[in-house]
Protein backbone atom coordinates (compact mmCIF):
# COMPACT_ATOMS: atom_id res chain seq x y z
CA UNK A 1 0.00 0.00 0.00
CA UNK A 2 1.60 3.34 -0.91
CA UNK A 3 2.71 5.69 1.57
CA UNK A 4 2.88 9.42 2.01
CA UNK A 5 4.69 11.68 4.65
CA UNK A 6 3.02 13.55 7.28
CA UNK A 7 5.83 15.97 8.86
CA UNK A 8 8.91 14.36 9.65
CA UNK A 9 8.06 11.07 11.14
CA UNK A 10 4.64 9.47 10.63
CA UNK A 11 3.47 7.77 7.87
CA UNK A 12 -0.27 7.15 6.30
CA UNK A 13 -1.26 5.31 4.23
CA UNK A 14 -2.52 7.35 0.87
CA UNK A 15 -5.87 5.66 0.77
CA UNK A 16 -6.30 7.16 4.56
CA UNK A 17 -6.32 10.25 3.19
CA UNK A 18 -9.76 12.10 4.27
CA UNK A 19 -11.75 13.02 0.67
CA UNK A 20 -13.24 16.86 -0.21
CA UNK A 21 -16.95 16.82 0.70
CA UNK A 22 -18.95 16.69 -2.37
CA UNK A 23 -21.68 18.90 -3.32
CA UNK A 24 -24.25 17.50 -1.26
CA UNK A 25 -21.70 17.51 1.71
CA UNK A 26 -21.55 20.90 1.74
CA UNK A 27 -22.38 23.35 4.61
CA UNK A 28 -25.58 25.23 3.67
CA UNK A 29 -25.38 28.93 4.49
CA UNK A 30 -28.31 31.46 5.85
CA UNK A 31 -28.44 32.88 2.17
CA UNK A 32 -28.30 29.70 0.29
CA UNK A 33 -31.74 28.00 3.43
CA UNK A 34 -33.46 31.40 2.65
CA UNK A 35 -33.01 30.27 -1.53
CA UNK A 36 -34.79 27.77 -0.99
CA UNK A 37 -37.14 29.35 1.40
CA UNK A 38 -38.32 31.22 -1.25
CA UNK A 39 -38.92 28.00 -3.61
CA UNK A 40 -41.43 26.92 -1.09
CA UNK A 41 -43.22 30.44 -0.81
CA UNK A 42 -43.41 30.89 -4.50
CA UNK A 43 -44.68 27.22 -4.92
CA UNK A 44 -47.66 27.60 -2.36
CA UNK A 45 -48.35 30.46 -4.13
CA UNK A 46 -48.71 28.85 -7.31
CA UNK A 47 -51.07 26.40 -5.43
CA UNK A 48 -48.46 23.52 -5.20
CA UNK A 49 -47.92 23.08 -1.48
CA UNK A 50 -50.70 23.86 1.32
CA UNK A 51 -50.08 25.89 4.22
CA UNK A 52 -49.06 23.14 6.47
CA UNK A 53 -46.67 21.87 3.94
CA UNK A 54 -44.65 24.50 3.37
CA UNK A 55 -44.65 24.86 7.45
CA UNK A 56 -43.44 21.74 7.58
CA UNK A 57 -41.04 22.07 5.01
CA UNK A 58 -39.65 25.52 6.31
CA UNK A 59 -38.84 23.39 9.86
CA UNK A 60 -36.95 21.21 8.00
CA UNK A 61 -35.14 24.04 5.51
CA UNK A 62 -34.09 26.08 8.37
CA UNK A 63 -33.06 23.14 10.59
CA UNK A 64 -31.08 21.91 7.59
CA UNK A 65 -26.71 21.64 7.93
CA UNK A 66 -25.93 21.05 4.56
CA UNK A 67 -27.11 20.77 0.75
CA UNK A 68 -27.96 17.42 0.64
CA UNK A 69 -30.78 17.79 3.31
CA UNK A 70 -32.15 21.00 1.82
CA UNK A 71 -32.35 19.38 -2.00
CA UNK A 72 -34.98 16.69 -1.55
CA UNK A 73 -36.89 19.30 -0.13
CA UNK A 74 -37.74 21.09 -3.53
CA UNK A 75 -36.94 17.87 -5.92
CA UNK A 76 -40.72 17.39 -6.39
CA UNK A 77 -40.87 21.39 -7.54
CA UNK A 78 -40.44 21.55 -11.43
CA UNK A 79 -37.54 23.08 -12.83
CA UNK A 80 -35.81 23.30 -9.23
CA UNK A 81 -32.61 21.19 -10.41
CA UNK A 82 -31.11 24.45 -11.08
CA UNK A 83 -31.61 26.26 -8.20
CA UNK A 84 -30.25 23.59 -5.83
CA UNK A 85 -26.99 24.02 -8.12
CA UNK A 86 -26.78 27.44 -8.17
CA UNK A 87 -27.25 27.37 -4.25
CA UNK A 88 -24.50 25.11 -3.89
CA UNK A 89 -21.87 27.53 -5.85
CA UNK A 90 -19.50 29.31 -3.96
CA UNK A 91 -21.04 32.50 -2.96
CA UNK A 92 -18.55 35.53 -3.40
CA UNK A 93 -17.35 37.53 0.29
CA UNK A 94 -16.86 40.59 0.24
CA UNK A 95 -15.30 43.21 3.19
CA UNK A 96 -18.26 44.46 5.94
CA UNK A 97 -18.13 47.94 7.19
CA UNK A 98 -16.60 47.89 10.57
CA UNK A 99 -18.71 50.57 11.68
CA UNK A 100 -22.20 48.12 10.99
CA UNK A 101 -20.96 44.95 11.65
CA UNK A 102 -19.54 43.52 14.96
CA UNK A 103 -20.63 43.04 18.62
CA UNK A 104 -22.90 40.51 20.26
CA UNK A 105 -26.70 40.87 19.44
CA UNK A 106 -28.87 42.83 21.90
CA UNK A 107 -32.33 41.32 21.64
CA UNK A 108 -33.24 38.34 19.46
CA UNK A 109 -36.47 38.47 19.22
CA UNK A 110 -39.64 41.09 19.19
CA UNK A 111 -43.61 39.56 20.38
CA UNK A 112 -46.77 41.94 20.66
CA UNK A 113 -49.99 39.56 21.44
CA UNK A 114 -52.56 41.94 21.54
CA UNK A 115 -50.48 44.68 22.50
CA UNK A 116 -46.96 46.23 20.99
CA UNK A 117 -43.35 45.90 21.10
CA UNK A 118 -40.60 47.44 19.11
CA UNK A 119 -36.93 47.71 18.53
CA UNK A 120 -35.31 51.02 17.55
CA UNK A 121 -32.64 52.96 17.91
CA UNK A 122 -29.28 51.67 19.21
CA UNK A 123 -28.88 48.30 19.25
CA UNK A 124 -27.28 45.25 17.57
CA UNK A 125 -29.62 42.30 15.64
CA UNK A 126 -28.21 39.16 16.09
CA UNK A 127 -28.12 36.74 12.91
CA UNK A 128 -31.47 35.28 13.32
CA UNK A 129 -34.34 37.55 14.74
CA UNK A 130 -37.57 36.53 15.15
CA UNK A 131 -40.90 38.73 15.35
CA UNK A 132 -44.29 37.56 15.86
CA UNK A 133 -47.53 39.82 16.18
CA UNK A 134 -50.81 38.57 16.85
CA UNK A 135 -53.69 41.18 17.00
CA UNK A 136 -50.76 43.83 17.49
CA UNK A 137 -48.23 45.00 15.95
CA UNK A 138 -43.93 45.19 16.02
CA UNK A 139 -41.87 48.07 14.73
CA UNK A 140 -37.94 47.23 14.11
CA UNK A 141 -35.77 50.05 12.85
CA UNK A 142 -32.58 49.23 11.38
CA UNK A 143 -31.73 52.77 11.00
CA UNK A 144 -29.08 53.16 13.67
CA UNK A 145 -28.70 49.45 14.49
CA UNK A 146 -25.50 47.71 14.15
CA UNK A 147 -25.16 43.94 12.86
CA UNK A 148 -23.83 40.98 14.97
CA UNK A 149 -22.54 39.01 11.19
CA UNK A 150 -22.65 40.22 8.11
CA UNK A 151 -25.61 38.24 7.05
CA UNK A 152 -28.58 38.77 9.23
CA UNK A 153 -32.31 36.86 8.88
CA UNK A 154 -35.44 38.47 10.32
CA UNK A 155 -38.20 35.94 10.62
CA UNK A 156 -41.69 37.63 10.36
CA UNK A 157 -44.62 35.59 11.42
CA UNK A 158 -48.15 37.67 11.87
CA UNK A 159 -51.62 36.91 12.72
CA UNK A 160 -54.31 39.56 12.13
CA UNK A 161 -51.39 41.83 13.00
CA UNK A 162 -48.49 44.20 11.57
CA UNK A 163 -45.12 44.30 11.42
CA UNK A 164 -43.07 47.26 10.20
CA UNK A 165 -39.36 46.68 9.40
CA UNK A 166 -37.55 50.23 8.38
CA UNK A 167 -34.02 49.47 6.64
CA UNK A 168 -31.20 52.13 5.61
CA UNK A 169 -30.07 52.77 2.83
CA UNK A 170 -26.98 51.23 3.61
CA UNK A 171 -27.97 47.54 4.32
CA UNK A 172 -29.32 45.55 1.31
CA UNK A 173 -32.25 43.78 1.93
CA UNK A 174 -33.80 40.33 0.58
CA UNK A 175 -37.82 40.00 0.94
CA UNK A 176 -39.13 36.42 0.37
CA UNK A 177 -42.17 36.50 2.78
CA UNK A 178 -45.67 35.30 1.49
CA UNK A 179 -49.14 35.97 2.38
CA UNK A 180 -52.55 34.13 3.00
CA UNK A 181 -55.35 36.88 3.13
CA UNK A 182 -52.30 38.80 3.73
CA UNK A 183 -49.45 39.76 2.05
CA UNK A 184 -45.58 41.16 2.47
CA UNK A 185 -44.55 44.45 0.86
CA UNK A 186 -41.45 46.10 0.16
CA UNK A 187 -40.79 49.63 -0.91
CA UNK A 188 -37.01 49.51 -0.06
CA UNK A 189 -35.38 49.60 -3.50
CA UNK A 190 -31.66 50.82 -2.77
CA UNK A 191 -29.38 48.47 -3.74
CA UNK A 192 -26.86 49.32 -1.04
CA UNK A 193 -22.87 49.38 -1.57
CA UNK A 194 -20.62 46.25 -1.58
CA UNK A 195 -19.45 44.89 1.23
CA UNK A 196 -22.92 46.32 3.22
CA UNK A 197 -24.67 44.17 5.78
CA UNK A 198 -27.50 41.93 4.45
CA UNK A 199 -30.98 41.46 5.86
CA UNK A 200 -32.88 38.66 4.71
CA UNK A 201 -37.01 39.08 5.15
CA UNK A 202 -39.05 35.94 5.33
CA UNK A 203 -41.98 34.66 6.82
CA UNK A 204 -45.63 34.64 6.52
CA UNK A 205 -48.65 36.93 7.18
CA UNK A 206 -52.29 35.36 7.56
CA UNK A 207 -55.24 38.43 7.73
CA UNK A 208 -51.99 40.89 8.29
CA UNK A 209 -48.88 42.29 7.21
CA UNK A 210 -45.36 42.86 7.08
CA UNK A 211 -44.30 46.30 5.47
CA UNK A 212 -40.53 46.88 5.07
CA UNK A 213 -39.69 50.14 4.17
CA UNK A 214 -37.02 53.05 3.83
CA UNK A 215 -36.64 55.70 6.90
CA UNK A 216 -38.74 58.89 6.57
CA UNK A 217 -37.10 61.65 5.35
CA UNK A 218 -36.19 64.50 7.42
CA UNK A 219 -38.70 67.53 7.23
CA UNK A 220 -37.14 70.91 6.05
CA UNK A 221 -37.56 73.68 8.85
CA UNK A 222 -39.65 76.43 6.50
CA UNK A 223 -38.63 79.51 7.39
CA UNK A 224 -41.58 81.89 8.10
CA UNK A 225 -41.35 85.21 6.92
CA UNK A 226 -42.86 88.07 8.86
CA UNK A 227 -44.61 90.78 6.43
Amino acid sequence: MPYRVVGSATLVPVSEQPSLPGPHDMRASNGDRERFAKVLHDAMAEGRLTVTELEERLDQVYAARTFGELEPLVRDLPNQQLVAYQASLPQPVTATDPARVGGRGTSSSAVAIMSGSERKGHWTIPPTFNAFAMMGGVEIDLTQATFEAAETVIHAFTIMGGIEITVPPDVTVYVTGSGFMGGFSNTVRTQAPPGSPVVRITGMAIMGGVEVKPPKKPKKNKEIQEG
